[in-house]
């Protein structure tokens, strides 16, 4: 017999295909088989025994259709005298004239139907078997299928989702037990999580849930994972091939199960034991009709009433089928009841071909799509992260990355990590956290631990914060950074932090919002000195007036936006500092000059062009530094001299060709800078800053310095690079105090001997060519190499 083997090449598929196999393709699946063996049985009777036997008709032609294969033997009656012995008909044949007959009557007298029915089960099955399995093998459909099964099985497996929902379910049990929400996120103004308190009469000693723990390795896979099911699930989702490639090879099947179901019962009668062969051989065997015997008429005819009756059943599973697909929407897939199962109330509904392989599944095992639901939730990820996180941070690797700042705080700097580990909680040295392009941070009730915790830097890194942290922070903070896109999304906890004295902002107000420039109130802020907002802010912000009482230092870094309205400047009594930096001002705002008691202003990268107004600083009496620098200014007023208490003067980077004489008489200047000009010359009455400590006129064009320059006996840092000087002055010995020369970038063909008379010059404060230097006598070279 042909092996029922051979043939399962038609339907061979992945053994882990089975999961997307509902019951009615399994029953239909075995049904084929049994049709196969029903076809393969008869196929191997039709070629190993004889098909047909005829035998010669001794009817007269005439007589042939009363009765096609002649009148059978009748029992012969009677007395047991008239018995007489019987004999059979001599045909005359031989066994080759036999064999031609039944061959020839097998072709020509036969019915189609009896002559070919088990072929027609064997190729109407196999057919059958196609249908079923061809989405399995299509490529269209096929790299789909394996891919998500591929993924269906590492998620079932992941140890992760046992710990994931292990640790839900641990939760939900807490839940039942008794605890009750009480206070709230204090988050960036939306809706944020609850934490739980457990009052004490309520208190329920329970064992927390076996949960097994993820090694490195395994938190990686997971890792991995998650990424996998997103990249699959944004490509299943944008068609529906899965999905009709089921539908077309279910109503094919119909078609083809109605087909064969109308012509079998049509043409079963046809299979019959005896067949009348008529046909003109009387030249050859002598005979013209035959009645031929048809062997396995009657077996046919059973096993043709079995098939019929397994491709009702089939017919039936393929009608269910089609009920199944069209009765409710396949397309749509919702994860409701595992929401509520497991409490991740995250888990995305999902469509199109990725819901109809989740139906499936379903019908096979619903536990498949509550784990794989698991690597669906974002909740379910962001705690795998974290658990990555505190494997790969460990606290003694943060604690190796501990560094002093500008501030000498000890401060522990991360930058664009998944989330931040819980391991720095650990760390309670921590006096600054700088926290730089990390997403989504809710800082745990742990942050308690941090009990020196003075500085806290956000930048790019939006937080909430659980009311208990709040609480511990409030009073604790000092110093606030924080950065973001726009200035509405810093958190609203930031202005209830009463202890804080620092706080920096940077952020864009909308274009709607710009010249309004809205901040959130700072009335909380008691204890707030120095306010910096680096923005696009059209007018000071209204809300800076709530500080006006203690505020002593505000800084506006505009970027170029134009401030037009600084009216809100004149409440700001307490002002000591104030930085307009990049603010498109053209003018010295007169708001300015109302502040009594401003010690130090900043115009930085302003259009300013004249600074006539300079003469109203004489009512801000304790003015002691005054930064003018990157700007237009082309010369400097003569009353300048009234700024008699200015100490420090910053006029660098502008277009100065020449300087007044009366600005040497603010002879308490110990700062000069006038350094990226066009100056020429310096003015011989330089001589009256007796108190000038720095001197900066790099990046100019002067061909000489005055010799009264050498009369400021306490100048320590003078800076003369890149200029047109030709040589330098011996008297230069007379500056006792220097430590600091700058001559590179000048004509000088030589450097005076003098210089090492010079007692703070060194060679480390001594910026010159190479050359120059050793131009210098030995002795004088030693002496400034000397510690």
């Amino acid at each position: 017999m042909i092996p029922v083997a051979e043939f399962k090449q038609f339907t061979e598929q992945q053994p882990a295909f089975k999961v997307l196999k509902p019951w009615w393709d399994v029953l239909a699946e075995y049904i084929t088989v049994a049709m196969l063996m029903i076809g393969v049985f008869g196929c191997t009777l039709q070629v190993t025994q004889d098909k047909i036997i005829c035998l010669p008709s001794h009817v007269p032609r005439e007589n042939l259709s009363e009765t096609p294969c002649g009148a059978l033997p009748r029992a012969i009656s009677g007395d047991s005298e008239d018995l007489r012995e019987l004999s059979g008909l001599k045909n005359n044949l031989d066994l080759q004239q036999y064999s031609f007959i039944n061959q020839l009557c097998y072709e020509t007298a036969l019915h189609w139907y009896a002559k070919y029915f088990p072929y027609l089960v064997v190729i109407h099955t196999l057919i059958f078997m196609v249908c079923t399995s061809f989405w399995f093998k299509f490529p269209g459909t096929s790299s789909k299928i394996e891919h998500f099964i591929s993924i269906l099985g590492k998620c079932f497996d992941s140890p992760w989702t046992t710990r994931a929902l292990s640790e839900v379910s641990g939760e939900n049990h807490k839940g039942a037990s008794g605890r009750v929400p009480a206070a709230a996120i204090v988050g960036t103004g939306k809706a944020g999580e609850s934490e739980k308190v457990l009052t004490e009469p309520e208190k329920v000693v329970m064992e927390p849930p076996a949960v097994t723990l993820l090694d490195k390795k395994e938190g990686e896979q997971a890792k991995a994972l998650f990424e996998k099911v997103k990249k699959f699930r944004v490509h299943v989702e944008e068609g529906d091939i899965l999905y009709t490639m089921y539908i077309r090879q279910t109503v094919l099947k119909v078609c083809k199960f109605l087909a064969i179901l109308i012509y079998n019962v049509i043409y079963v009668e046809k299979i019959s034991f005896l067949v009348a062969c008529q046909v003109e051989t009387a030249e050859v065997t002598g005979y013209a009709s035959f009645c031929c015997n048809h062997t396995k008429a009657h077996l046919f005819a059973k096993l043709a009433f079995c098939y019929i009756s397994f491709v009702c059943v089939y017919g039936l599973t393929c009608l269910y089928t089609l009920y199944w697909l069209f009765h409710r929407p396949l397309k749509e897939y919702s994860f409701c009841s595992v929401r509520e199962e497991t409490g991740m109330g995250d888990i995305p509904d999902v469509k199109n071909d990725f819901a109809f392989m989740l139906h499936l599944i379903d019908q096979y095992d619903s536990l498949y799509s509550k784990r794989f639901a698991v690597f669906l939730s974002e909740v379910s990820e962001s705690r795998l992260k974290q658990l990555n996180l505190n494997h790969e941070w460990t606290a003694e690797k943060l604690r190796q990355k501990l560094q002093r700042n500008g501030r000498e705080r000890l401060e522990l700097a991360l930058c664009m990590l998944p989330g931040l580990p819980d391991t720095v909680f650990e760390l309670s040295e921590i006096e600054a956290l700088k926290l730089e392009a990390i997403c989504d941070i809710t800082f745990p009730p742990t942050l308690s631990q941090l009990v020196h915790l003075e500085e806290l830097s956000l930048l790019h890194s939006p937080a909430k914060l659980p009311f208990s942290s709040f609480v511990f922070l409030r009073d604790r903070l000092k110093v606030v950074r924080v950065k973001c896109e726009e200035l509405r999304e810093v958190p609203l906890w930031v202005f209830g932090l009463r202890g804080l004295e620092e706080l920096h902002l940077e952020g864009l107000f909308p274009a709607e919002l710009s010249r309004a420039a809205n901040l959130e109130s700072l009335k909380e802020l008691k204890l707030l000195k120095s306010l910096s907002l680096r923005s696009n802010a059209g007018k000071v912000p209204p809300s800076v007036t709530d500080v006006a009482g203690h505020l002593q230092r505000l800084s506006i870094h505009n970027d170029g936006a134009r401030l037009l309205t600084l009216n809100g400047l004149k409440k700001l009594m307490a002002l000591r500092e104030l930085e307009l930096v990049g603010c498109g001002l053209e003018r010295i705002p007169h708001a300015v000059f109302s502040l009594a008691a401003l010690q130090e202003l900043d115009l930085k990268d302003n259009h300013l062009r004249s600074i006539e107004e300079i003469l109203s600083f004489q009512h801000c009496r304790k003015l002691v530094t005054l930064k003018l620098w990157h700007n237009q200014i082309a010369y400097v007023p003569e009353h300048i001299r009234k700024l008699k208490g200015l100490e420090q003067l910053y006029l660098s980077h502008n277009k100065l060709e020449t300087l007044p004489s009366q600005l040497c008489f603010c002879t308490n200047l110990r700062l000069l800078d006038i350094s990226h000009n066009g100056l020429r010359s310096l003015p011989q009455e330089v001589s009256y800053l007796q108190n000038l400590q720095h001197l900066a006129v790099s990046y100019n064009a002067l061909e000489g310095l005055p010799e009264e320059l050498f009369f400021c006996q306490k100048l320590r840092t003078l800076l003369l690079g890149y200029n047109h000087l030709s040589q330098l002055s011996p008297r230069v010995a007379s500056l006792q105090a220097l430590s600091r020369l700058e001559l590179k970038g000048n004509r000088l063909e030589a450097l005076p001997e003098e210089l090492g008379n010079c007692g703070g010059l060194k060679k480390s404060g001594l910026l010159v060519e190479e050359a120059l230097y050793e131009g210098l006598p030995a002795e004088v070279r030693e002496k400034m190499e000397e510690e």
